[in-house]
């Protein structure tokens, strides 16, 4: 047992099996996993940038979110390769760290971040005529840099909270990543309290964007559905239907991590919903913004021919 936070120099994480044949399977699905989010992220950012008929505020809000999902998966999915190829479980004290702070800073960015897109989404289709006005670029910046700084101060206070505490309860953690909930169970003060507070403070901004994209979403189909022309309707639902997957995904599998019941919760299932919402969503994310959209393919598609002729 440790007497308190000061003698850690270090965290153990936990490993996902002990049998040689499954490490080897999750070192491998990691590896893929996460190059083919590398890859998918880094070609949409690419795109959007270099293709001047995708800067327009979709494709800008689209960008950010690559770049944080970019930075979500990096956070936790290398650490846990190399651990595998060293044959270790330690991270760091400072490294850990770093990790509750990144991992809290990109996915609360992100999860406002879109909030910001159903308000696109809503102004697309609900004010077409005033769609400039209400998104210029400006208000396009001011938005997505109010995304990443709310993000980075919901972080910033989390973070300085929780590794304020004297841990005594030892120094594993049972998670492959550094998590919050999984440092308090290594806390023996009863100042976890702050955090619990701080949590209901949390809880209530974060129903409140969910809120926010709910209304947005009645407001968004309620237009669409007095669309006269079924193209039209079509077309409209296009646009949204990618969005509203991504935001279905990212509430759907964080509130199954965090509030399903303790009945069911252990170790095991605790390490696969982990996998579900910190690998899974930043992985698929590209693939779901990109699979029917006709015009981010054709650039993505020129991007690549023009890459290939030049060699």
């Amino acid at each position: 047992m440790m007497s308190n936070s000061s003698s850690i120099t270090h965290f153990l994480l936990l490993p996902f099996t002990g049998t040689q044949q499954l490490q080897l399977l999750h070192f491998w699905l990691f590896l893929a996993i996460y190059l083919a989010a590398l890859l998918a992220n880094s070609l949409i950012i690419t795109t959007v940038a270099c293709d001047h008929h995708l800067h327009t505020p979709m494709y800008f809000f689209l960008m950010n979110l690559s770049l944080l999902d970019l930075g979500a998966i990096s956070t936790t999915v290398p650490k846990s390769i190399a651990n595998f190829l060293r044959n270790t479980r330690d991270i760091s004290y400072i490294a850990c760290i770093a990790q509750v702070f990144l991992i809290l800073f990109l996915f609360s960015a992100e999860y406002f971040l879109l909030t910001t897109m159903s308000y696109d989404r809503y102004v697309a289709i609900c004010r077409p005529l005033h769609y400039e006005t209400l998104l210029s670029s400006r208000v396009c910046v001011h938005l997505a840099a109010a995304a990443w700084t709310c993000g980075f101060l919901y972080a910033l206070l989390h973070t300085a909270n929780t590794f304020s505490l004297p841990l005594c309860q030892g120094n594993a953690v049972e998670q492959f990543f550094c998590e919050i909930p999984q440092i308090l169970k290594l806390s023996c003060s009863t100042s976890y309290l702050r955090e619990v507070w701080l949590s209901v403070v949390s809880a209530c901004l974060l129903f409140g964007c969910f809120v926010f994209i709910v209304v947005s979403y009645v407001q968004i189909f309620r237009a669409v559905l007095r669309i006269p022309s079924q193209q039209g309707r079509h077309k409209a639902f296009a646009t949204c239907l990618p969005h509203l997957a991504v935001v279905s995904l990212f509430i759907s599998t964080v509130i199954f991590a965090y509030l399903k019941p303790p009945s069911i919760s252990s170790p095991s299932l605790d390490l696969v919903v982990a996998v579900l919402y910190s690998v899974v969503p930043p992985a698929v994310n590209p693939l779901i913004y990109s699979l029917r959209n006709q015009e981010l393919q054709a650039a993505m598609s020129k991007l690549i021919t023009g890459c290939l002729l030049k060699q």
